[in-house]
């Protein structure tokens, strides 16, 4: 069975292209199957950023006395978002490798590797996705 070529990506109006230090604009990564106003063209596969994190122990011992007296525990909320900001960061750079100029299907997952050191995965399916009426 022969393979078909990829088509050929379009250019992007510059108006709908993201700022340099990121590859692939926000609004173009979803955790649905399609973007509004856009028509995918094709698929490019499966790309995910891993982090590992661990929190301080300082943030650790705050946590331990949150948990004893109830309330947000801020410090761990921190090491949460950050661990979930590198794995993004790092789905849309491998996305944008492929040539990629979205992201579908895309999802977290965390695994607690052991007391204090968490596994964050951000997943998704790299796209080319075409303006609609373009």
């Amino acid at each position: 069975m022969s393979q078909q070529p990829l088509p050929q990506r379009p250019q992007v109006p510059p108006h709908q292209q993201p700022a340099p230090s990121w590859p692939i604009h926000p609004a173009l990564v979803t955790a649905g199957l399609e973007i509004p106003g856009f028509k995918i063209a094709y698929a490019m596969g499966i790309v995910r950023g891993l982090t590992v994190r661990a929190a301080s122990a300082a943030a650790n011992v705050a946590a331990t006395f949150k948990s004893i007296a109830g309330g947000q525990v801020t410090s761990m909320i921190y090491v949460c978002e950050q661990a979930r900001a590198t794995a993004f960061s790092n789905m849309v750079q491998e996305a944008a490798q492929l040539g990629a100029n979205a992201i579908i299907s895309f999802r977290y997952d965390a695994t607690e590797l052991s007391p204090g050191l968490t596994e964050v995965l951000a997943y998704g399916t790299a796209v080319w996705a075409d303006p609609e009426g373009q």
